[in-house]
């Protein structure tokens, strides 16, 4: 395989340090923001007023993720792949198929592994560096070209992992989707006001979401895609835009879009947990392991500096984790345990794991 050159490799570490660093501003926040702090036994925080279409969708959807050929990107796919895998028949799911949506402009080499449609990434230079302003342009590209079977997508990222059989979460014609703390339309109304004028209704109207993880009628995605790669790159052009949103720009692109659509959300906070955070895994579905998980050997958290005992993704950035990571010490939540024991059983089982997506 071509080896990466050590410029790119020092770029790529470079802004994987200032997406840490802007993570890390949001830990107090989160320690009181965490769903931990919810009440599961009503896993629904908010359900559209006009839900009067239907009786609860039990249609099948169709898994799909956007990726790079970069080899931090494949390995987080392939564990990905292998959960959906493990958990797709199981009693309570309503997986479909499973699409890595490459935006990389050419195969790479876990076509065979991984159902694959490659679609181009956008002109050279428009994504600012900001890799992720590709992602809505590559569902653009892969609804206008693939044949999908189901009625719903979901959109998932190569660092989710499926730790329960996730079911369809949606109601007919309105997706579902996850709550993030720090999506706070509200907070940033006289920004918001550039892309969702006042004629359009109150700020409130967008959701606090993401693109992933949605599920969302497949008509609808159509619909609502070619308006949040729009926006995206408007937000993207716009320096105070960009300033006050940053690493989650796009994902504020896609809340916007959903409500200039009038489409709502029904909120699930089941539907993920992101360790060490979130303490306990108990009926939620799918683990995001976007932030750095840092111990000392008593198992307390060291809260962003680098613990004696440490997972984080962000350490395998050219290559993939080995396998048969340590456990964490005792007192470690059950969140983190059950991730590195995840992470574990999918490396011991995906072939050539050691050397297929070295960089």
């Amino acid at each position: 395989m071509k080896r990466v050159s050590p410029l790119f490799l020092v770029l790529l570490v470079l802004g994987f340090f200032f997406a840490t660093y802007n993570l890390l501003t949001m830990i107090i926040h989160y320690k009181t923001s965490s769903s931990e702090n919810w009440d599961l036994s009503d896993p629904i925080i908010r359900m559209p007023e006009n839900l009067k279409e239907g009786g609860d969708s039990n249609s099948k959807y169709h898994v799909a993720l956007t990726a790079t050929d970069a080899p931090y990107s494949q390995w987080q796919c392939r564990i990905m792949y292998y959960w959906y895998k493990k958990v797709k028949d199981m009693p309570g799911s309503d997986m479909g198929d499973f699409t890595r949506i490459l935006h990389s402009g050419k195969s790479d080499n876990l076509m065979e592994e991984i159902p694959t449609v490659v679609v181009d990434p956008l002109p050279e230079g428009l994504d600012r560096g900001y890799i992720v302003l590709n992602r809505p342009w590559a569902f653009v590209q892969w609804l206008e070209k693939a044949t999908i079977d189901e009625e719903y997508i979901l959109m998932a990222e190569p660092d989710h992992v499926f730790v329960n059989p996730l079911p369809n979460l949606a109601h007919g014609k309105h997706p579902a989707g996850f709550p993030f703390f720090y999506i706070k339309p509200a907070e940033h109304e006289l920004i918001i006001r550039k892309y969702y004028p006042k004629e359009k209704g109150p700020v409130t109207d967008i959701d606090p979401i993401g693109n992933s993880p949605v599920i969302i009628r497949k008509s609808v995605l159509e619909e609502i895609s070619p308006t949040w790669m729009n926006i995206s790159l408007r937000m993207k052009d716009d320096p105070a835009t960009d300033k006050a949103f940053g690493w989650v720009l796009e994902m504020y692109a896609y809340a916007v879009a959903s409500a200039l659509h009038g489409v709502r959300h029904i909120l699930r906070k089941d539907f993920m947990l992101q360790p060490p955070w979130d303490l306990e895994v108990r009926k939620k579905f799918i683990i995001h392991y976007t932030y750095g998980c840092d111990y000392n050997l008593k198992g307390e958290s060291t809260y962003g500096k680098i613990g004696e005992w440490r997972f984080d993704k962000r350490s395998y950035l050219s290559g993939p984790p080995p396998r048969n990571l340590s456990l964490p010490p005792p007192g470690v939540p059950e969140s983190v345990v059950r991730l590195v024991k995840m992470v574990n059983e999918a490396t011991a089982n995906i072939p050539n794991w050691d050397t297929l997506n070295h960089g």
